[in-house]
Protein backbone atom coordinates (compact mmCIF):
# COMPACT_ATOMS: atom_id res chain seq x y z
CA UNK A 1 0.00 0.00 0.00
CA UNK A 2 2.82 2.53 0.45
CA UNK A 3 4.51 1.42 -2.57
CA UNK A 4 1.14 2.19 -4.31
CA UNK A 5 0.68 5.68 -2.35
CA UNK A 6 5.18 6.64 -2.89
CA UNK A 7 4.30 5.58 -6.91
CA UNK A 8 1.40 7.62 -7.33
CA UNK A 9 2.99 10.56 -5.63
CA UNK A 10 5.65 10.45 -7.96
CA UNK A 11 3.75 10.23 -11.24
CA UNK A 12 1.77 13.57 -9.65
CA UNK A 13 5.07 15.05 -9.04
CA UNK A 14 6.56 13.87 -12.38
CA UNK A 15 3.12 15.13 -14.25
CA UNK A 16 3.15 18.24 -12.23
CA UNK A 17 6.91 19.34 -13.80
CA UNK A 18 6.26 17.90 -16.97
CA UNK A 19 3.62 20.75 -17.24
CA UNK A 20 5.69 23.62 -15.84
CA UNK A 21 8.14 23.01 -18.09
CA UNK A 22 6.46 22.91 -20.95
CA UNK A 23 4.20 26.19 -19.61
CA UNK A 24 7.43 27.93 -19.82
CA UNK A 25 8.67 26.74 -22.94
CA UNK A 26 4.65 28.59 -24.20
CA UNK A 27 5.60 31.46 -21.82
CA UNK A 28 8.85 32.52 -23.68
CA UNK A 29 6.93 31.69 -27.16
CA UNK A 30 4.77 34.45 -26.21
CA UNK A 31 7.10 36.53 -24.69
CA UNK A 32 9.93 36.56 -27.66
CA UNK A 33 6.59 36.65 -30.06
CA UNK A 34 6.91 40.28 -28.82
CA UNK A 35 3.15 41.12 -30.19
CA UNK A 36 1.94 41.31 -26.88
CA UNK A 37 1.66 39.47 -23.43
CA UNK A 38 -1.57 38.24 -21.26
CA UNK A 39 -1.99 40.63 -18.32
CA UNK A 40 -0.71 38.94 -15.48
CA UNK A 41 2.68 39.06 -17.59
CA UNK A 42 2.64 42.71 -18.79
CA UNK A 43 2.95 43.35 -15.01
CA UNK A 44 5.86 40.82 -14.40
CA UNK A 45 7.32 42.11 -17.83
CA UNK A 46 7.14 45.95 -16.30
CA UNK A 47 8.27 44.66 -13.18
CA UNK A 48 11.27 43.18 -14.59
CA UNK A 49 11.93 46.00 -16.34
CA UNK A 50 11.74 48.31 -13.56
CA UNK A 51 14.07 45.88 -11.47
CA UNK A 52 16.33 45.54 -14.19
CA UNK A 53 16.10 41.59 -14.02
CA UNK A 54 14.97 38.89 -16.64
CA UNK A 55 11.59 38.32 -17.28
CA UNK A 56 11.70 34.79 -15.60
CA UNK A 57 12.60 36.51 -12.46
CA UNK A 58 9.70 39.22 -12.95
CA UNK A 59 7.34 36.16 -13.32
CA UNK A 60 8.38 34.29 -9.88
CA UNK A 61 8.14 38.34 -7.78
CA UNK A 62 4.88 38.43 -9.22
CA UNK A 63 3.86 35.07 -8.31
CA UNK A 64 5.24 35.45 -4.47
CA UNK A 65 3.35 38.22 -4.09
CA UNK A 66 0.24 36.69 -5.27
CA UNK A 67 1.47 34.05 -2.57
CA UNK A 68 1.39 36.92 -0.08
CA UNK A 69 -2.00 37.25 -0.66
CA UNK A 70 -3.40 34.09 0.20
CA UNK A 71 -2.92 34.39 3.96
CA UNK A 72 -5.80 36.98 4.76
CA UNK A 73 -7.86 34.87 2.20
CA UNK A 74 -7.22 31.59 4.14
CA UNK A 75 -6.41 29.47 0.94
CA UNK A 76 -3.58 27.11 1.64
CA UNK A 77 -0.87 26.60 -0.86
CA UNK A 78 -0.06 22.74 -2.15
CA UNK A 79 2.77 21.31 -2.89
CA UNK A 80 1.85 22.15 -6.83
CA UNK A 81 1.18 25.94 -6.26
CA UNK A 82 5.02 26.36 -4.51
CA UNK A 83 6.36 24.76 -7.20
CA UNK A 84 4.33 26.67 -9.66
CA UNK A 85 4.99 30.19 -8.49
CA UNK A 86 9.15 28.98 -8.57
CA UNK A 87 9.43 27.26 -11.85
CA UNK A 88 7.21 28.55 -14.65
CA UNK A 89 9.46 31.80 -14.39
CA UNK A 90 12.94 30.10 -14.12
CA UNK A 91 11.92 27.74 -16.69
CA UNK A 92 10.90 30.79 -19.36
CA UNK A 93 14.26 32.38 -18.60
CA UNK A 94 16.07 28.96 -19.83
CA UNK A 95 14.01 29.04 -23.28
CA UNK A 96 13.71 32.51 -23.96
CA UNK A 97 17.63 32.47 -25.13
CA UNK A 98 17.10 29.65 -27.43
CA UNK A 99 14.49 31.10 -29.14
CA UNK A 100 15.91 33.26 -32.45
CA UNK A 101 14.73 36.64 -32.99
CA UNK A 102 12.40 36.89 -36.18
CA UNK A 103 11.31 39.50 -38.27
CA UNK A 104 8.46 38.73 -40.00
CA UNK A 105 5.05 39.67 -38.03
CA UNK A 106 2.89 36.89 -39.48
CA UNK A 107 5.96 34.09 -38.39
CA UNK A 108 6.16 35.88 -34.80
CA UNK A 109 2.31 35.58 -35.10
CA UNK A 110 2.28 31.99 -35.47
CA UNK A 111 4.84 31.85 -32.48
CA UNK A 112 2.22 33.54 -30.65
CA UNK A 113 -0.62 30.84 -30.93
CA UNK A 114 1.46 28.24 -31.04
CA UNK A 115 3.03 29.38 -27.73
CA UNK A 116 -0.48 30.28 -26.29
CA UNK A 117 -2.11 26.80 -27.13
CA UNK A 118 1.04 25.08 -25.61
CA UNK A 119 0.47 27.25 -22.81
CA UNK A 120 -3.29 26.12 -22.23
CA UNK A 121 -2.48 22.52 -22.92
CA UNK A 122 0.51 22.72 -20.29
CA UNK A 123 -2.32 24.04 -17.88
CA UNK A 124 -4.31 21.73 -18.26
CA UNK A 125 -1.35 18.57 -18.05
CA UNK A 126 -0.54 20.44 -14.35
CA UNK A 127 -3.76 21.02 -12.66
CA UNK A 128 -4.75 17.44 -13.24
CA UNK A 129 -1.79 16.32 -11.03
CA UNK A 130 -4.19 17.63 -8.37
CA UNK A 131 -0.97 18.83 -5.94
CA UNK A 132 -2.39 22.46 -5.92
CA UNK A 133 -3.96 25.43 -7.53
CA UNK A 134 -2.03 27.90 -8.96
CA UNK A 135 -0.70 31.22 -7.52
CA UNK A 136 -3.34 33.07 -9.71
CA UNK A 137 -6.35 30.64 -9.63
CA UNK A 138 -6.40 30.72 -5.87
CA UNK A 139 -5.83 34.63 -5.50
CA UNK A 140 -9.57 34.20 -7.59
CA UNK A 141 -11.09 31.52 -5.70
CA UNK A 142 -9.88 33.21 -2.18
CA UNK A 143 -11.26 36.55 -2.95
CA UNK A 144 -14.58 35.00 -4.61
CA UNK A 145 -15.35 32.96 -1.00
CA UNK A 146 -14.50 36.01 0.98
CA UNK A 147 -16.84 38.54 -1.16
CA UNK A 148 -19.30 36.56 -2.74
CA UNK A 149 -18.34 38.29 -5.75
CA UNK A 150 -18.87 36.10 -9.19
CA UNK A 151 -15.72 34.66 -10.46
CA UNK A 152 -15.94 36.85 -13.54
CA UNK A 153 -16.01 40.05 -12.12
CA UNK A 154 -13.11 39.38 -9.93
CA UNK A 155 -11.07 38.03 -12.69
CA UNK A 156 -11.47 41.43 -14.37
CA UNK A 157 -10.83 43.32 -11.96
CA UNK A 158 -7.70 41.88 -10.93
CA UNK A 159 -6.68 41.65 -14.75
CA UNK A 160 -7.46 45.31 -15.39
CA UNK A 161 -4.94 46.17 -12.21
CA UNK A 162 -2.21 44.25 -13.38
CA UNK A 163 -2.79 44.94 -16.98
CA UNK A 164 -3.08 48.71 -16.23
CA UNK A 165 0.17 48.72 -13.53
CA UNK A 166 2.57 46.56 -16.04
CA UNK A 167 1.68 49.02 -18.77
CA UNK A 168 2.77 51.97 -16.70
CA UNK A 169 5.47 50.00 -16.10
CA UNK A 170 6.42 49.29 -19.73
CA UNK A 171 4.96 45.69 -20.08
CA UNK A 172 4.12 45.37 -23.65
CA UNK A 173 0.65 45.43 -24.73
CA UNK A 174 -0.98 44.81 -28.03
CA UNK A 175 -3.08 42.98 -30.18
CA UNK A 176 -1.30 39.72 -28.58
CA UNK A 177 -3.26 40.90 -25.33
CA UNK A 178 -6.55 40.46 -26.59
CA UNK A 179 -5.53 37.53 -28.87
CA UNK A 180 -4.61 35.65 -25.31
CA UNK A 181 -7.96 37.14 -23.69
CA UNK A 182 -10.04 35.96 -25.93
CA UNK A 183 -8.92 32.73 -27.00
CA UNK A 184 -7.36 31.58 -23.71
CA UNK A 185 -10.56 30.46 -22.07
CA UNK A 186 -11.70 28.03 -24.98
CA UNK A 187 -8.56 26.34 -24.89
CA UNK A 188 -8.11 25.61 -21.79
CA UNK A 189 -11.29 24.09 -21.32
CA UNK A 190 -10.45 21.95 -24.30
CA UNK A 191 -6.74 20.95 -22.29
CA UNK A 192 -9.30 19.91 -19.58
CA UNK A 193 -11.38 17.79 -21.42
CA UNK A 194 -8.08 16.55 -23.06
CA UNK A 195 -6.66 15.64 -19.73
CA UNK A 196 -9.82 14.56 -18.23
CA UNK A 197 -10.37 16.72 -14.70
CA UNK A 198 -12.23 15.48 -12.85
CA UNK A 199 -14.30 18.78 -10.10
CA UNK A 200 -14.19 16.19 -8.01
CA UNK A 201 -11.02 15.10 -6.95
CA UNK A 202 -9.78 16.78 -3.93
CA UNK A 203 -6.48 18.96 -4.40
CA UNK A 204 -3.55 18.61 -2.19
Amino acid sequence: MGLSFDFKSLVKLFRLNLGLVIYGLGLALIVEAEIGLPPWDVFAKGISLQLGTTYGVGSVIVSALVLLAWIPLKVKPGVGSILNAILIGLWSDVFIPLIPVIDSYLTNLLMFLIGMVIVAMATGLYITSYLGPGPRDGLMIGTVRATGWPLWRVRTGYEGLVLSLGWLMGGQVREGTVIFAVCIGVLMQLSLRLFKYDDSKKIR
